[in-house]
């Protein structure tokens, strides 16, 4: 993602999945040239085939550059109306480059 594109989404619910399959939620706080990202109030959101998704607070949080694979802008609106717990998935396998 290009810088410019990062610096709309500052203040903003963004999620990032990470080169090793993780997707942490937050909002989105700062960001430098290496797009190193700093998320505030974020959670991470792991996936089972078996239970529901669980949350895991993790509060403020940097994430490299290096290890993101995807960010995207959250609809605050629309994910609170999603209930976690019902939804079961394989979780990501992590990127092979």
């Amino acid at each position: 993602m290009s810088e410019a594109g990062l610096a709309e989404l500052v203040g903003v619910t963004i999620s990032v999945i990470t080169n090793d399959g993780r997707n942490i939620v937050g909002t989105l706080k700062g960001y430098d040239q290496a797009t190193n990202v700093i998320l505030d109030d974020c959670h991470e959101r792991v996936y089972s085939t078996k239970t529901g998704v669980e949350q895991l607070v993790l509060g403020l949080y940097v994430i490299r550059g290096d290890n993101i694979a995807v960010v995207g802008e959250v609809d605050d609106e629309l994910d609170s109306q999603i209930d976690l717990s019902q939804i079961s998935a394989a979780p990501l396998k992590p990127l092979a480059h």
